[in-house]
């Protein structure tokens, strides 16, 4: 059997598997002595992109933040010969596309107790702003003691908004048509509940043993995605509950404000139908052998029962109090913490060495700890210099940007809001500044999911800047596009229909046919017309 060895000899591999992501290995930590799986990124011309590279190592590195027992520990990040790769923890079991090549379809309980174990993990990965974007049941591992593994996220959240369109040009599929939602077919733009629609094709072939669409090709089914409404479930299965039916149904709903506001909603639903599982011979060890994963959720079930549920404030991790201590900072022209008494001012020269600190953080993607190095002199630098300073805006700027560039958009979106209240006050309204924070803020919108937001805070903006700038300007024609793509992912077809066709009659007229986003939005206005 092909083997080969990787991380410096650490990593002694053997192949398992292709993926259209990539291709997995299974093989040994030869210093730790544990087994480990090891996913490689594979580009489809055979040459490394270094864009694509770098973006893996950070989203991965973002996914490691992830610790919950339904996806797979990340240990390691590396490139061998140029190719990104990721090192896991080994998980045994079976997919459930193999489970359901196997049993046809699943009883009503197991649908449910894999749907809900799936979105709690869901509800975890996108408290800290990941969104999966290509789930599925082949992403789906249900282990022999009935625990839920999903995996893939470190590939799939490496292909990140930014980058979409330009990677699915060169070939790279983002998502899989079957389970694609229709903002992913039209805009290459995902939010979490794209992961909620994905979950509902999921539910569906659970319980009837076929996908939601059918096609001879991925562009039917993807054009079926979009524009034709599935049959229910109940029509192919009877039996099944009115409510986990209409629930399926509002997963599966066009435009992503008529689904399910979160994971946790769909998770609450899906309990009751979540219970009396039977066996699965083969697949499951007996419910007479306990498990150590079984016990201890046995345990927790039997302490909890009854009570009214631990508050979300309880459960939250660091980022969710350093984000609720962020957003309760004052703005302009409140009054600012009092300075801690006995605390030494800072000075310019420390400032200056703690930017230069996280710039080398973020330098090598270590996000999470350049953001810590900025927030720790942020305020003390408000205190010692004014807000209207020019560092003390410059490193208020750079903590936003690298909550950002690290994936935190809760977090990031209040400090660019506060960033422009303060350039707008020192500055005046067309700050150009305060502009580009306005676009940054409305952009964290729209991957928080609140894409609704994102486009209203956009129109106000592209207002100042059509009057400041004038409509040929670049800076204003890339808001129109990218309002356009908000709109089609919100949903508003009509609306996305007529801003990108004028934003097209516009480029066309201004800088001609060869510009480089002529093509991309006579492609944007292709996809409307065809459904």
């Amino acid at each position: 059997m092909r083997q080969r060895t990787i991380g410096h000899g650490r990593y002694e591999l053997q192949p398992l598997a292709r993926g259209g992501m990539g291709d997995v290995w299974v093989g040994h930590d030869t210093r730790l002595d544990r087994e480990v799986a090891v996913k490689f990124v594979r580009f489809t011309d055979g040459v490394p992109e270094n864009e694509i590279v770098r973006r893996f190592v950070r989203e991965s590195r973002i996914t490691a933040r992830i610790r919950h027992p339904g996806v797979p520990a990340i240990f390691d990040v590396g490139t061998d010969d140029g190719k990104p790769y990721l090192v896991m923890e080994r998980v045994h079991g079976i997919s459930v596309s193999d489970l359901l090549a196997q049993e046809g379809r699943l009883s009503v309980a197991w649908a449910a107790t894999i749907a809900a174990q799936t979105c709690a993990v869901l509800t975890v990965a996108h408290r800290e702003s990941l969104v999966h974007r290509d789930l599925k049941p082949s992403n789906l591992m249900l282990e022999p003691d009935g625990t839920v593994k999903v995996l893939d996220f470190g590939l799939a959240v490496a292909l990140d908004l930014a980058g979409m369109s330009r990677i699915t040009r060169t070939g790279q599929n983002v998502g899989t048509p079957a389970y694609m939602a229709p903002e992913q077919v039209l805009a290459a733009m995902s939010e979490p509940r794209t992961d909620l629609y994905a979950l509902g094709c999921t539910v569906y072939e659970m319980l009837t043993g076929q996908p939601v669409f059918t096609g001879q090709t991925s562009y039917t089914v993807m054009n079926k995605q979009v524009g034709e409404r599935p049959e229910p479930v109940r029509s192919l299965r009877p039996e099944v509950p009115p409510e986990l039916d209409a629930l399926v149904g509002e997963l599966l709903e066009k435009k992503p404000e008529d689904r399910p506001g979160s994971a946790q909603e769909v998770y609450e639903r899906l309990l009751p139908f979540a219970v009396e599982v039977g066996p699965i011979p083969g697949v499951l060890t007996p419910p007479t052998v306990w498990s150590p994963v079984r016990m201890y959720a046995a345990v927790v079930g039997h302490a909890f029962a009854g009570s009214a549920g631990v508050s979300e404030r309880s459960t939250g991790n660091a980022a969710d109090s350093r984000r609720t201590e962020q957003d309760e900072r004052p703005g302009p022209g409140e009054s600012g913490p009092t300075p801690s008494r006995g605390r030494r001012p800072i000075t310019r020269d420390e400032l200056e060495e703690a930017r230069a600190d996280a710039g080398e953080l973020a330098t090598q993607t270590r996000y999470r700890e350049a953001a810590e190095v900025l927030a720790a002199v942020t305020e003390r630098a408000a205190e010692a210099f004014g807000e209207a300073d020019d560092e003390v805006l410059t490193v208020r700027l750079e903590l936003a940007n690298v909550l950002f560039e690290g994936g935190d958009y809760h977090a990031a979106a209040p400090a660019y809001e506060k960033l422009v209240a303060y350039l707008v006050e020192r500055d005046g309204h067309d700050s150009e500044l305060a502009f580009r924070c306005r676009a940054q803020y409305a952009e964290c919108q729209a991957r928080l999911g609140k894409t609704e937001d994102a486009v209203t805070v956009a129109i106000d903006l592209l207002e100042d800047l059509d009057r400041v700038y004038g409509g040929a300007d670049p800076r204003t024609l890339d808001l129109r596009r990218q309002i356009g793509l908000w709109q089609l992912a919100a949903g508003r077809h009509g609306e996305a229909g007529s801003t990108l066709r004028r934003l097209l009659d516009d480029l066309v007229l201004h800088h001609g046919e060869r510009h480089p986003t002529v093509p991309y939005v006579r492609d944007l206005l292709a996809g409307l017309r065809e459904n």
